[in-house]
C-alpha cells in the first residue's frame, strides 16, 4: 500500500457528472491530513496485516504543526482512493498499471483502511471509490510525504 500525505488547511472531494458538472461534495475537512491512498496488487484487507500499519501510521504521523500528529490534535483525514499511485512510467510514455489492484480488489482495502482509522477514534472523510472526482486543497506548508507499508 502507498499513500501520498499532504497537510492541508482544508480539503474535498466533489464527485463529478459525466459532462463534468458537480453533483455533490463527497467530503471536507479543514486543517488537517489529505490522503491519496493506493493499493498494490498484493494487498488484502485482513486484520492484522498492512491495513492496520497503514491506519496507525496515517493517525500518528507527525506532520502537523508543531510535530503533532492527527491523534494527538484530533485533526481530520481526507481519504481518496488513488490507484494511480502504482502507475509505472519507466518504460515509453504510456503507463502500466499492472502493480495497481484491481477495482473488486482494492475497494475492501480502502475500506478497511478508513475503518482501521476510524476504529482508532480519528475522524475520517473520504471520497467515492470508483466515482469521477475534483479533489481541491490548500496544502499547509507545502508539507506532502510518501508512506509505503
Amino acid at each position: 500500500m502507498r499513500a501520498v500525505v499532504a497537510r492541508v488547511r482544508r480539503a474535498s472531494v466533489t464527485i463529478v457528472g459525466e459532462g463534468g458538472e458537480a453533483l455533490r461534495t463527497s467530503g471536507a475537512i479543514g486543517p488537517g491530513l489529505l490522503v491519496l491512498l493506493g493499493v498494490h496488487r498484493d494487498d488484502v484487507a485482513d486484520a492484522g496485516s498492512t491495513v492496520d500499519t497503514m491506519a496507525r501510521k496515517l493517525h500518528e504521523l507527525r506532520l502537523l504543526r508543531d510535530e503533532r500528529s492527527c491523534a494527538e490534535t484530533g485533526a481530520p483525514l481526507l481519504v481518496v482512493s488513488q490507484f494511480t499511485l502504482y502507475g509505472d512510467t519507466r518504460k515509453g510514455r504510456r503507463p502500466s498499471w499492472s502493480a495497481a489492484a484491481r477495482p473488486a480488489d482494492a475497494e475492501p482495502v480502502v475500506d478497511a483502511v478508513v475503518a482501521a482509522l476510524r476504529g482508532r477514534g480519528a475522524h475520517v472523510e473520504t471520497g467515492e471509490f470508483g466515482a469521477m472526482m475534483e479533489v481541491g486543497s490548500v496544502n499547509d506548508g507545502p508539507f506532502t510525504v510518501l508512506v509505503e507499508t
